[in-house]
Parts: C-alpha cells; sequence; structure tokens
C-alpha cells in the first residue's frame, strides 16, 4: 500500500496531473484510508490536496458513494488535516446541494456526527450551506443553520441574511422572516435589493399581495432599492397564480417602461401561466417576442411548453420544441424528458418513449422511478400490463425503488384488462413493502370488479379501505353503487347512497342521476319523484341532466305530452334543455312509431338554437330502417353531412342493416327489430353498439353497396371501412375484414390499427405468416404504420416458426418507420417489447422487490 501511496503522490505533482490514464487506473478501485493518506502527504499543500479529494471523489469507485466520500472526510478530521477538511466540506455542500434535499439532509447529519468529535464549521462552510439551503427552499433548516452560527460565536454578514431571508420566504414563512430582517435592521445593514425581492416573493407564497405590492411600492420610492428584474418576475408570478394575467401582463409593460427588461425567467412565468389557461398559441407567441427581444429561452422554458403540448396531445409539435432546444446548445433535464416520454406514452408511442429513455442514458441524465412510471402507464395505454410489470426489472437494475404510483399504474393496468388476480398479487406485493394502498389503488380494484358484475367482492375492497383506515371518497362509492345497480341490487346501492350522505360526500347531482337513470329505466316513476325530492333536501339543484333523465323516464312510458311539459318547467326554472333533451324526446317519438313527428322536432332544433348531434340523427336513421325506409334513412345522411356532422358506426350498422333487409333476409329484419327494441341510444358509447346479426348475415357485396352509397355522400369512406372491418373481425370473418382493409389501403385511407392488429393476431394464430407478411407490407408500402402490437404479434411468430431473418427484417421495418435513428441504442428495449411473456417471471420479479426493499440495494 505505501507503494501505491507513494507512486500517486508523485504523480500529482505533476503538471495536468487530472487527465493521467494511469492515475486513473490507480485510483479507480482505491478506498478511502489510501486515499486519506495521499492528501496527508501534501498537508503543506492545502490547494493540492482539496484538488485530489474533489478529483477522487469523481473518479475512485469507492469515493463516488456518499458514504464513502463523507468516511474520506472524516479521516482527514482524524489526521488533524483541518484546512483541506474545511475546504472538502465546502465542495460537498454544493455537490450535495445539486443532488436536491435528501441529500443536503444526509450530509447535515453527518456533519453533526463529526461535531461531536469536536469538528466544527468554519464561516465559508456556513454561508455556502446557508446559500445551498436557500437554493433548495429548506427555510426551517436554513433558520437553525443561521442559529448554530451565531451559537458558535461569528458574526452573521449582509450575504448571508439574504440567504436566511430567501429561504424562509421560499416556505412562506413571513413572520419568521420579518424577525431576522429586524436583527438586520438593529445591527446596521440596510435593505437591500435582494431582500425586499425576497420579502416579496414571501407575501406572494402566502397569498398576501396586497403586503407585496406593499413592499414593492416601498422599493420604488425615491430613496428605496430599485425593484429589478427579480423583483418583477416575483411579482408577476404571484398575481399569475391569483389567476390575473391581465395585471401581470400589464406589469410586465410597466417594467418595460422603467427601462428594467423582462428577463428570461419573467418570460417563462407568463408563458406558463398561458398554458395553464389552455392559451398555448399565445404562450407559443410570448416565446417568439421574447426571441426577437434577444432573451433567449432556457430548459425550464421549452420544457413548460413541451409538456402543455404533450398534454394537448400535439407531439409532433412538443418533438418540434425539444428538437429547438438541443439547436440552442441547451442540454434537457430529467424534467423535460419526463414531459416528453409522457407525451410518447400518453399516444401510445411506447417505442419512440423508449427511444428517448435510450437518449437520457447516452447523455447520462439519470431516469427516475418517475420517468419509468410514465413508461409503465404507456404500456398500459397499449394494452401491455405484464410488459410494464417486466419493466420493473430495469428500475431495479438502475437501483430505484418502485413506489405507491408504480404500483397502482400497474394495478389500474390489470384491472383495465381484466386479469383481477394479477391485480391482488400486485397488492399483497405492495402490502408486503410497507406501501398500504391509497384511495386510487382501492377505486381501481372496486371498479375492475364491478365492471366484471363482481360488487359483493368489490364491497370487501371497500371493506377493507375502511380497516385501513382510507376514506372513500365520491368517485369510489359512485362505482360501487353503480356496479350494484348494473346488476339490479338497487336496494344495496340505496344503502351505499346513505352511507355517502352520512359522511358528506356528496357534492354533485351525479349520484342522484345514477339513480334516477336506473329508476327511470325500469319506470318506477313514484320513486323517481323522491329522488328528487331527496336532492332538493340535501341542497344539490337539479342540472340539465336530472332533467333529461326524467323526460326520458316519461318518454319510456309513452308519456311524451307531459315530456313537452317538463322542458317547459326546465325553462322557466332557468335550466335550458340542450340537444340531448330534445334528441330523448325524439328517441320517445321514435319509440311509438311517431317517426314524422320526430322527423319534424329534428329539423325544428335550429330554431330553437340548438343543433342534432349524430346520436339525434342516428335515432332517425335507425326509425327509418325499421319501418323499412332506407331511402329517407339516406337522406337523413345527406342532411348531417352537410351540417357538418360525419355518420358513426351506429349509423353505419343500421344502414348495412337496412341493406341486408332490402335484400330479402327475413332473419335479419327480426333480429334488428329485436335489438334496436332493447337498445337505449343515450347511455351507450359508439363502441358499445354492435348489430353481431348484421355481420353474419351480410354478403361482402352489401358492404361494397353501403359503401358506394357513402361515398356519394360524404368525401371520405375510411370510417366506413374501419367499421365494415371491425364488425366482420368480431364475427370471425377474418379474410374477408382483410380484404376490406387491403380495398381501403389501396384507395389511399389509414386503416384502423386495432382491426390490423386483431387480422395479423389471427393469421399468427394460425400461422398463416406468409398472409401476415404481405398485409404488412401492403400497409407498409401505403405509408401506414401498424401498432406495436402488429409487430409484437408477427416478430414473435415468425421466431416460434424458425423464421429468423423474416423477423429481424421486421425488427428493421419497426425502427424505420418509428423514425430511430440510433438502432443500437434501443435495440434492446424492442428486444424487450417483442419477448415472449413468461408468466413465472411475474411472481418472482415480486419476490426480488421485495428482497430489494428489505437490503435496499439492487440485487439484479
Amino acid at each position: 500500500m505505501n507503494d501505491t501511496v507513494h507512486h500517486i503522490s508523485s504523480l500529482i505533482t505533476q503538471p495536468n496531473w487530472e487527465q493521467s490514464n494511469r492515475l486513473k487506473s490507480l485510483v479507480s478501485h482505491m478506498p478511502p484510508h489510501v486515499a486519506s493518506n495521499v492528501i496527508a502527504r501534501h498537508s503543506s499543500n492545502v490547494e493540492l490536496g482539496v484538488r485530489f479529494f474533489t478529483w477522487v471523489c469523481k473518479q475512485s469507485t469507492y469515493c463516488y458513494d456518499f458514504h464513502c466520500r463523507f468516511h474520506l472526510l472524516k479521516l482527514m478530521v482524524f489526521r488533524n488535516l483541518f484546512v483541506v477538511a474545511h475546504k472538502a466540506v465546502v465542495f460537498l455542500i454544493k455537490e450535495c446541494s445539486c443532488n436536491g434535499e435528501v441529500e443536503i439532509v444526509k450530509l447535515m447529519g453527518a456533519l453533526d456526527e463529526m461535531r461531536e468529535v469536536g469538528f466544527r464549521l468554519n464561516y465559508p462552510s456556513y454561508s455556502t450551506l446557508l446559500m445551498c439551503l436557500a437554493k433548495l427552499s429548506m427555510g426551517r433548516s436554513a433558520f437553525f443553520v443561521y442559529r448554530r452560527m451565531v451559537d458558535d460565536g461569528f458574526v452573521v454578514g449582509i450575504v448571508d441574511y439574504r440567504s436566511i431571508v430567501n429561504a424562509l420566504c421560499k416556505n412562506a414563512f413571513v413572520r419568521a422572516a420579518e424577525m431576522v430582517l429586524s436583527r438586520i435592521l438593529r445591527v446596521g445593514f440596510r435593505l437591500d435589493v435582494h431582500i425586499c425581492s425576497s420579502l416579496v416573493l414571501g407575501s406572494c407564497r402566502v397569498g398576501d399581495l396586497k403586503e407585496a405590492f406593499r413592499v414593492f411600492d416601498i422599493m420604488s420610492e425615491q430613496d428605496g432599492c430599485n425593484p429589478n428584474g427579480v423583483t418583477y418576475s416575483v411579482l408577476i408570478h404571484g398575481i399569475c397564480e391569483a389567476g390575473e394575467i391581465e395585471e401581470a401582463f400589464q406589469l410586465k409593460e410597466e417594467m418595460s417602461e422603467k427601462g428594467c427588461q423582462p428577463s428570461v425567467r419573467t418570460y417563462t412565468v407568463l408563458i406558463k401561466a398561458l398554458c395553464d389557461i389552455g392559451l398555448t398559441d399565445k404562450a407559443l407567441g410570448l416565446l417568439d417576442e421574447m426571441v426577437v427581444k434577444g432573451c433567449k429561452p432556457n430548459n425550464h422554458t421549452y420544457t413548460v411548453l413541451i409538456d402543455r403540448l404533450c398534454g394537448e396531445g400535439k407531439i409532433q409539435e412538443a418533438n418540434g420544441m425539444f428538437r429547438k432546444m438541443l439547436k440552442d446548445g441547451l442540454f434537457p433535464g430529467i424534467v423535460t424528458y419526463n414531459a416528453l416520454i409522457n407525451g410518447y406514452c400518453k399516444e401510445g408511442r411506447v417505442v419512440s418513449a423508449f427511444e428517448l429513455l435510450s437518449v437520457m442514458e447516452r447523455r447520462n441524465c439519470r431516469p427516475r422511478i418517475r420517468t419509468y412510471n410514465e413508461l409503465m402507464e404507456g404500456l398500459c395505454i397499449v394494452n401491455k400490463p405484464y410488459k410494464a410489470m417486466l419493466l420493473l426489472r430495469r428500475v431495479i437494475d438502475n437501483g430505484l425503488l418502485p413506489d405507491r404510483v408504480s404500483y397502482n399504474i400497474l394495478i389500474d393496468g390489470f384491472c383495465k384488462e381484466g386479469q383481477l388476480r394479477m391485480a391482488f398479487d400486485i397488492l399483497k406485493s405492495m402490502e408486503a413493502l410497507g406501501l398500504g394502498p391509497d384511495g386510487l389503488t382501492c377505486t381501481a380494484l372496486i371498479d375492475g370488479l364491478c365492471k366484471q358484475g363482481r360488487p359483493e367482492e368489490a364491497n370487501g375492497v371497500l371493506g377493507l379501505m375502511t380497516k385501513k383506515g382510507i376514506s372513500p371518497d365520491e368517485v369510489t362509492l359512485t362505482a360501487l353503487i353503480d356496479g350494484y345497480c348494473k346488476i339490479g341490487e338497487v336496494g344495496t346501492a340505496f344503502m351505499l347512497f346513505e352511507r355517502m350522505v352520512d359522511r358528506r360526500c356528496l357534492t354533485s347531482p351525479h349520484i342522484f342521476n345514477l339513480f334516477l337513470d336506473v329508476l327511470s329505466k325500469q319506470t318506477r316513476l313514484n320513486e323517481t319523484n323522491a329522488m328528487v325530492g331527496k336532492m332538493f333536501k340535501y341542497g344539490l339543484v337539479p342540472s340539465v341532466v336530472t332533467y333529461t333523465i326524467l323526460i326520458d323516464g316519461l318518454c319510456r312510458v309513452g308519456c311524451t305530452k307531459d315530456s313537452f311539459n317538463m322542458i317547459e318547467l326546465m325553462k322557466q326554472g332557468g335550466c335550458l334543455p340542450n340537444v340531448y333533451t330534445y334528441t330523448v324526446v325524439i328517441h320517445g317519438l321514435c319509440q311509438l312509431g311517431e317517426v314524422e313527428e320526430a322527423h319534424a322536432l329534428l329539423f325544428k332544433m335550429p330554431l330553437l338554437g340548438l343543433s342534432p348531434n349524430h346520436i339525434t340523427y342516428t335515432i332517425l336513421v335507425q326509425a327509418h330502417i325499421k319501418s323499412g325506409r332506407l331511402d329517407c334513412a339516406i337522406k337523413i345522411v345527406r342532411s348531417m353531412v352537410r351540417n357538418g356532422i360525419q355518420p358513426n358506426n351506429r349509423i353505419y350498422h343500421a344502414l348495412l342493416a337496412g341493406f341486408v333487409m332490402s335484400g330479402n333476409k327475413e332473419g335479419a329484419l327480426s333480429s334488428f327489430h329485436d335489438v334496436a327494441a332493447k337498445y337505449s341510444l343515450i347511455t351507450k358509447n359508439d363502441g358499445d353498439y354492435f348489430a353481431e346479426h348484421v355481420f353474419r348475415e351480410m354478403d361482402l357485396g352489401d358492404a361494397f353497396e353501403l359503401l358506394d352509397k357513402i361515398k356519394e355522400c360524404v368525401a371520405s369512406t375510411g370510417e366506413l371501412h374501419n367499421s365494415l372491418a371491425m364488425g366482420l373481425c368480431k364475427v370471425g370473418r377474418m379474410s374477408e375484414a382483410g380484404h376490406l382493409v387491403q380495398d381501403m389501403v389501396i384507395r389511399g385511407l389509414v386503416p384502423d390499427k386495432s382491426v390490423c392488429s386483431l387480422i395479423i393476431k389471427h393469421f399468427c394464430e394460425k400461422k398463416n405468416f406468409d398472409y401476415c407478411l404481405g398485409f404488412m407490407k401492403l400497409i407498409l408500402d401505403n405509408g401506414f404504420i401498424p401498432s406495436i402490437s402488429c409487430y409484437c404479434s408477427l416478430i414473435l411468430g415468425l421466431r416460434h416458426k424458425g423464421k429468423v431473418q423474416e423477423a429481424q427484417r421486421l425488427v428493421c421495418d419497426l425502427f424505420r418507420y418509428a423514425n430511430i435513428e440510433e438502432k443500437a441504442a434501443v435495440s434492446h428495449y424492442i428486444e424487450f417489447l417483442v419477448k415472449e411473456d413468461e408468466p413465472f417471471e411475474f411472481h418472482e420479479l415480486l419476490r426480488q422487490v421485495e428482497q430489494m426493499y428489505q437490503n435496499e440495494r439492487p440485487i439484479i
């Protein structure tokens, strides 16, 4: 060891020793006690000792860890190398300030331990620590450090007072800041712009804009310290937080008039305020203004805009902003990457999200657990919760620990896929780690169970919530009530409702509307009226939805005249009927066979200031089809297209049924009547209605005849093509669905990715890979990109069949069409996505995570 110490001691006396590869090799595994011996050899050269300490902390695998760095510091103290140790403390404080609050708290605890053995901080250490705590908004800690600094006999300078006041004001401890201010004035210091700006900040943080403006006005007086750009930016931010955007812009103009040009922070505050209220175009205009005025945007400016664009689903614009940021020579931080990854994941573009993850890793921007949470959520969005779970392996490989958010994402993902057993297994693992479930966890499980018609088990989860002291909110109880209502157990639902009343969980008429909807559909009018009375009793005002449900109930029992009276009652109460209200009446008239009256009401709606929507038109189209008037139905479609509303799946299915019926298919006619009689247009979504009988009995010729008719009405038949293809897929007519997709691709129409996925998956299961490859080639050659599910299914199938080259070519296609620039960097993530899931892996992975929590270190 002595030889090593001697050799290193000699090398660090040479010029440019930090660049020596030989020296880097020697110190790469050098433990702290050897490093302390080297520093001791140069005890007379303090500067060299400090340089070596800071350098070795970054080079040695032993010293890079915080605990080892601090161990090295203690060894220097024991050797009485106090001057080097004090300078090393300043270095460590600055390093920890870059790593966040947790690291600086660790350092302060370690310094307290050293205090017990006689080591005291010197003035530069205290001053640096105060600045660090102010930077991290740790006001309480800063105040205690200040008290200890005074107790240790140090004279506090104006710079230190600035740090203390700033730290306290950042945490809204205004009274404590004023106490320190009185001391500042007592010891003879004058107020300066830094201290006053902090006071403005503190007043804004507690929402006291009046006091903030009072301090600002004092600063603006003739003998005061003139406000600078920071002061204006702080006040503008406070005004924006209060929602007074116009006043904030007026202050910006006043700022310019007084010769204080808005800074990048000023512009960024205003850009964020505009983004927060959805005025993205104005925010982008403000970005252009700041560039024109020579104010260069920073990381935060771009990140705010990227986050907003991603939130609006404008991922291409967000990506363009990201590239502009790189072009400006800025290095994105973790927040920027997370925002863009989140945007890609929300759009289901997980390949691009993983490419961004690889970019982060190459640029030494270490992903945090939030990054992985975004990716897991993205995988759940594309219906791959098992892949999301396997991503936990990557998390623990990077020394991170999954948090409650991670587990909630997984539980919600498996619940939405109907994989409740896996969701409950994850819950057990979560509890084993001491991460108890919260309201979101339980709500996801309750909602998942209710959607499967298992409200009794969901009620058991509610009991678990109560046992653990988690208060169910309105969303949780509403999901459970809805579950009981759907299986007809209205009595149990009422009991839960009474529980909501006792807990004062009622904040909106939504829960009443849910009951009213159930009761009105069962035509229990007396109970419906009683429920309306309860609504008034609890101080809730019926909404337009409430009235519409009541009108629907009247229409169901044939009281259309009373429904018109109810509309007049609405108007008198100041609750104007909307398009859905009139649509319910039109539906009621159609159900009674009064199609002509319904038709007349449709064309009367514009005179009442209302535009019929796709549901309104759908009802009349179906009514005409039921009456055997296909021509009238097509005329309605032409009318809706002229009014700017495109036909939807329900209309296409109804028209298709009309074409099938017009071909003398009597079975289809009676079947359509049966389905239509049971079907409620008001309470279903577009995707819920599926005329299965029609797609089983239709000829492909019927589909093409309908396509020709619709082409006369609308410019594009893309949506109809997809609707027909999906219908054929659902009844197992995959070859004909594929034929329709190929036809639309040739016509330049965009095929639905979910349809393509179903077709690919079907033919992969049938081992017909030649068809799949031809299908994919046709889609890709015409400029359309299939979903990641298509690629995964086909690549996996080809590998099982031993067609490795074809699978590899498909991987290359995936890279090319996803615009992946560096294949090597992201290839292991693609491999992860297309790899077959091994069921035994999941429980083993959960066990390893549990073990990691116990050891608090990575084990894989």
